[in-house]
């Protein structure tokens, strides 16, 4: 598996969780000012220097329950909070959305254009804080820098391992189901037309070479699609037209979001079920979380009447519901890092330790029902 994927998963993940935020805190009519300190802070923490530095360096990807616990962190980086069932239900928009980016990208260095289309409109969020808008600059350069130069081989390893995190999840989602894009057991619907991958050619014609590299014939046949020649290749650059669409805002037209649990497949379940089998390198990819949790450094709000709840569904009782019939499958829970067993063996996972522990009103389950100040996704 490729070591240079992480950085792009957690660029394409994040921009996802900030489209979906930004439309329902502006749909339901949340206080600007409540809504531009949610964005600005969650922005500031996933672009913080030491947290990029963790992040940046080259790594296996880590679990499914190890990247939600770094994403449940950065959710909670703010005022707003979110029970365990409404945080699931936004990972899975967040993972489908990107999911179905990569399985579209014509070719794989693509995925890159899809992380600076994420990246832009980060950008854009933050246009206004300079100190913000920095750190995201910051991380332009790092991509460009580290990404733009790599070989085709490699984005292809990138691609295939990112296809094989997502492989197993099949949940479905409205948007992607009215569009016909997705089939009814969750599994996305691949066209048969638009444009080929830059520098290649619409399929059809089929050329014999002699020996000596002479054209000798040529042989057209159908290709079974409506193909068309890219016109241009996106721009690599910090500013410049990214050509594809991929990565920008499907949420920028108000649409009601939903995601099924029943779309997930028996084999699927089964496969995810062998995957909870003891890992011998846990230990070590805990050891790792650790120090990539350790570099967020999530400002605990000062007031904490300041804070609201977020719910991705319509009512309390239905994301109750949700959290009860959700299989165990696709339940991420929370990897809690236990460093107080030894910690003059770990004294750097202690530390870490003690900053989850100045930080633990900020869990994502809230006792309180409080007000709904947010529906995420009518009829999310």
């Amino acid at each position: 598996m490729s070591s240079r994927t992480l950085p792009l998963l957690f660029v394409n993940l994040g921009g996802e969780m900030l489209y979906i935020l930004d439309q329902r805190l502006r749909a339901q009519n949340i206080p600007a000012d409540k809504a531009k300190k949610v964005m600005n802070d969650i922005i500031s923490t996933m672009f913080n220097k030491k947290f990029l530095d963790e992040l940046f360096k080259p790594q296996e990807l880590y679990s499914k329950k190890a990247l939600r616990t770094v994403f449940d962190r950065l959710a909670h980086a703010s005022i707003m909070r979110l029970n365990q069932a409404s945080m699931d239900k936004l990972y899975d928009l967040m993972t489908m959305a990107f999911k179905y980016q990569v399985l579209l990208c014509p070719r794989p260095k693509d995925i890159l254009l899809v992380s600076f289309n994420h990246m832009d409109a980060i950008k854009e969020f933050v246009k206004d804080i300079p100190c913000i808008l920095t750190q995201v600059d910051e991380t332009y350069q790092q991509l460009i820098q580290i990404y733009t130069n790599l070989s085709s081989g490699e984005f292809q390893l990138i691609r295939q391992t990112l296809l094989i995190f997502f492989q197993d999840m099949h949940i479905r989602v409205s948007i992607f189901l009215k569009d016909k894009v997705q089939n009814s057991n969750g599994r996305f619907v691949l066209p048969t037309s638009g444009p080929v991958p830059y520098g290649t050619k619409v399929p059809g014609l089929i050329r014999m070479f002699s020996c000596t590299g002479k054209e000798v014939s040529r042989l057209q046949f159908n290709n079974g699609g409506n193909y068309n020649a890219a016109i241009r290749e996106g721009s690599f650059e910090i500013f410049g037209d990214r050509v594809t669409k991929l990565g920008t805002n499907m949420y920028s037209v108000s649409r009601p979001v939903e995601t099924l649990m029943s779309g997930t497949s028996t084999n699927s379940a089964q496969h995810a079920k062998v995957n909870m089998a003891p890992n011998p390198l846990a230990k070590e990819e805990l050891n790792l979380l650790a120090r990539l949790m350790g570099g967020l450094e999530v400002q605990k709000p000062g007031n904490a009447d300041n804070g609201f709840r977020v719910n991705l569904f319509a009512t309390d009782e239905e994301e109750e519901e949700a959290f009860i019939s959700r299989p165990d499958e696709l339940s991420y829970g929370v990897i809690k890092i236990q460093a107080t067993q030894d910690q003059q063996a770990s004294a750097e996972l202690a530390k870490i330790m003690g900053e989850f522990s100045q930080s633990g009103d900020q869990s994502p389950i809230v006792s309180s029902k409080g007000d709904d100040l947010l529906a995420m996704m009518d009829g999310l």
